[in-house]
């Protein structure tokens, strides 16, 4: 049937996919971060806290104090094309781009910060996705990620006259292809470095200890995360929780305090990796890599190797393929 002359040009049908992570500031600068931090510090997922009590502490000593360090943290790792997390998401978009066949867009979005989920999702729709897969890059589910990222997107899904259809990415913390990649990733590594650790620590974003009581399953998919891998190697591997903030009881044990602890129990050659984590950013590369180095070294340690996050590397790649292509079946996708 032929279309009226005044119909609306209308794009061919195609399939999205939107690989989302957690955010970053625009710049290394104070204020940058301050908008970022205000943004995410705001979200009720992530700090559950009654908001009028929370917002005045954030408004306050927080906001005031926390930007100009974060912003110096920042600094230590930004890189030419931008903050590491962002620009590391945008490669592995790119590099998934024709993964799954030339009626298949593949596009990245941030929960706080840009680009933007709600500019991402309506530039799909836009482009012609009527099926959407929502992918937020978090292996182990938390509330405080992968729920907050689906929330952002249906607000966004709220308010369309026209929806497209959505799945979105389960957790994939004890997905073979996963602990595969992460397998493959620590070998390959342990064939370079000089020295052979005497532990591998794996560590992974620290919760508030009551989110367990609360029915969140973040903390046992880290457990099992850490069992699988040990099991692949072949060898023990250390599971531990970092980035504490405020008074509350967290996730433990707590990296820091590990570090700080095995040179004393006659570890001093450690392997520590962040598999809770889809991309390199500032809690791995300034976090890890530069202050967890200097604790376990003034602890007494004498080598330190942290090994990247599978970022958009060969396996990772393989591994993101993989997981988001079953998730894309019965949507007539071929990869």
């Amino acid at each position: 049937m032929m279309r009226p002359a005044d119909h609306p040009a209308i794009p061919s049908p195609k399939v999205g996919v939107l690989l989302i992570n957690l955010g970053t500031p625009d710049a290394p600068e104070a204020g940058a971060v301050r908008r970022y931090l205000k943004q995410f510090l705001s979200d009720p997922r992530v700090v559950e806290i009654p908001q009028i009590l929370w917002q005045p502490i954030l408004r306050g000593a927080v906001l005031t104090t926390r930007p100009k360090k974060s912003a110096h943290a920042y600094q230590q790792v930004w890189r030419e094309d931008g903050s590491p997390l962002a620009a590391i998401t945008r490669l592995q978009a790119q590099a998934l781009k024709d993964a799954f066949g030339p009626g298949v867009l593949v596009d990245y979005a941030m929960r706080y910060g840009r680009p933007a989920i709600a500019e991402r999702l309506l530039a799909l729709k836009a482009a012609g996705c009527e099926r959407i897969l929502l992918a937020p890059l978090y292996p182990q589910y938390c509330a405080a990620t992968t729920a907050t990222a689906n929330d952002a997107a249906f607000a966004v899904l709220a308010g369309m006259r026209w929806q497209p259809a959505v799945r979105t990415l389960p957790p994939y913390h004890d997905d073979p292809a996963y602990i595969d990649a992460l397998a493959t990733s620590v070998r390959e590594e342990l064939g370079r470095i000089d020295f052979e650790p005497e532990a591998i620590l794996a560590s992974f974003h620290g919760m508030p200890a009551r989110t367990l009581a609360l029915g969140d399953p973040y903390h046992c998919h880290c457990q099992k995360t850490g069992r699988l891998l040990a099991e692949a190697l072949g060898r023990d591997v250390m599971v531990s929780f970092q980035s504490r903030f405020g008074r509350a009881k967290w996730l433990e044990p707590a990296t820091d305090t590990v570090l700080e602890a095995l040179p004393g129990r006659g570890i001093k050659r450690l392997l520590i990796l962040a598999p809770g984590f889809s991309a390199d950013c500032l809690e791995t590369l300034e976090e890890l890599n530069i202050r967890g180095r200097e604790q376990f070294t003034e602890a007494g340690g004498t080598h330190f190797h942290y090994l990247p996050c599978l970022n958009d590397t060969a396996p990772g790649i393989a591994m993101l393929r993989s997981i988001l292509a079953r998730e894309l079946e019965g949507w007539n996708v071929r990869p």
